[in-house]
């Protein structure tokens, strides 16, 4: 067991290289896209296609990722080609027909999404959209093979790319093109603005297929095998459906927000501010998010070993203490985060709380998910899917209207909470794991008493505040160190 959490370590922080290293640098460019994009409505605008984009993105994988490893990693399966080239030839063709219909009805459903002036931003977004589905088979075949600084190398090459571009449309071309416009008027237009985030995108988009081409071979060589694609397509419809209630607890407030007003451009301002302010919340998703890349192999592959339950409660045991850590250190320290925003963005800094404790929520969540997806019963997945999102669209549509995007954090809150729920409490009678409940109440208790701490004592000096929140903060890692890593780090100092 220890062997195979220190390998789920190391992976975690190679994956962390694309995933936390990565969204860390894409987050960077929060500070250029509210101080240069005109106006809090561009950032919505970057805001809205961003969450159909994560959306989409999910529903064209339909949980074929998941069905990918439970499938290779089988016991009796004796040619994993066979389900690589299975899936990557059931999302090839899916994605080029999603490109075909939307390239085809493109000016209706511009209209329909409110950008009837712009309808190539949403041409841009189908593409991408299209292409990022079908390349999420390459990354989990380098994956299932180990290869995770290939996965990191290409993903941060992207991420670098996507960033210079940015850079150069948004920074570099109104300078030359102030100075002198006879260098960029041949491709650069001044007034295209937030266009210009979009057309990045592609550029890195089509570099990440040619990167990956190598990677592709193997599968495009192997034959698919129809009856065993259809059992992983069954496999993984329900893991869809809990992939959106996923994907929509983080995106369902920027999709329907401007819905729900009949000013879009206040809506987009609105959104804007949210949005950005979002983002400084999203150090708890990107700390999910690459727990996730080395998590989902590791718990099927020990499962085909045998060895499991035990390993399973000390990972979620671990993955809850160091996520308040995080939230800790977020609000501990937003009196400076908060400086990655625009002025204009200050007044959503209150949702940052809200939004963090729900992202742990969602971690929570994930972890309690493997019990459905070991005994192959992911139509519990679904279930709780199904009642995750008519909370969340509930409660957007009935107090957003009122309440602002401030409805929209408590959504993803309360949706995140009551599946987390859920997904306990069935699992402990389908699937019951020992999970360190007492753990979680201490660390949990303690986190609260320490936020409370931090943010109702009123402390007028910036400087003094933060040496005192970092006093609260070492508290909590004072108090991890003595109560459950040292035993840890005295054993790594044996070996």
């Amino acid at each position: 067991m220890a062997g195979g959490l220190r390998r789920l370590v190391k992976e975690t922080a190679v994956y962390g290289l694309s995933s936390i290293v990565g969204r860390f640098l894409n987050w960077m460019l929060v500070p250029m896209y509210t101080r240069v994009l005109a106006g809090t409505g561009e950032y919505g605008i970057v805001t809205n296609l961003y969450g159909w984009t994560a959306l989409l993105l999910v529903l064209l994988t339909y949980g074929m990722e998941t069905g990918f490893f439970r499938f290779i990693n089988k016991k009796e399966e004796r040619a994993p080609e066979r389900v690589y080239a299975s899936v990557l030839y059931c999302l090839m063709g899916s994605s080029a027909l999603f490109a075909a219909c939307v390239f085809a009805a493109l000016p209706a459903i511009s209209g329909a999404m409110g950008y009837a002036d712009h309808p190539e931003f949403v041409g841009m977004m189908a593409g991408i959209v299209a292409v990022d589905a079908f390349c999420c088979v390459p990354f989990a075949y380098l994956r299932y093979q180990g290869k995770a600084w290939r996965f990191a190398g290409i993903k941060l090459a992207n991420i670098g790319l996507n960033i210079f571009l940015n850079i150069f449309f948004l920074v570099v071309c109104p300078w030359l093109h102030a100075r002198c416009p006879g260098a960029v008027d041949w491709f650069y237009r001044p007034d295209y603005g937030v266009g210009y985030v979009f057309v990045a995108n592609v550029f890195t988009t089509l570099f990440t297929l040619v990167a990956l081409v190598p990677d592709m071979l193997p599968g495009l060589r192997a034959k698919a095998d129809g009856a065993l694609l259809r059992q992983i397509l069954r496999y993984s419809f329900p893991i869809l459906l809990l992939g959106i209630a996923g994907i929509f607890n983080q995106t369902a407030d920027k999709i329907l927000f401007p819905f729900l007003f009949a000013d879009k451009a206040y809506a987009n301002e609105q959104l804007g501010i949210y949005g950005a302010c979002f983002k400084i919340a999203v150090v708890m998703v990107m700390f999910t998010q690459a727990f996730r890349y080395a998590y989902e192999p590791f718990i099927f592959a020990r499962n085909k070993s045998g060895d499991n339950k035990e390993a399973y409660a000390e990972v979620m045991k671990y993955f809850i203490i160091f996520a308040l850590l995080i939230f800790l250190g977020v609000m501990f320290y937003l009196d400076i985060l908060k400086y990655f925003v625009g002025e204009a963005y200050y007044p959503g800094l209150r949702v940052v709380p809200i939004v963090m404790l729900g992202e742990l929520f969602f971690g929570i969540y994930f972890n309690l998910s493997l019990w459905y997806k070991l005994i192959d019963e992911t139509k519990w997945g679904a279930y709780f899917s199904a009642i995750g999102c008519v909370a969340t669209v509930a409660i957007i549509v009935l107090f957003a209207p009122v309440y602002g995007y401030m409805a929209c954090a408590w959504a993803s809150f309360f949706c995140n909470l009551l599946m987390m729920l859920l997904s306990y409490f069935v699992g402990q009678r389908k699937y019951p794991v020992a999970y360190d409940l007492r753990s979680a109440l201490v660390y949990g208790c303690l986190a609260a008493a320490l936020y409370a701490a931090g943010m109702c004592v009123p402390i007028e000096s910036e400087w003094l505040r933060l040496g005192y929140r970092t006093l609260l903060l070492g508290l909590y890692v004072a108090f991890l160190l003595r109560r459950d890593l040292r035993g840890v780090i005295k054993g790594l100092r044996k070996r």
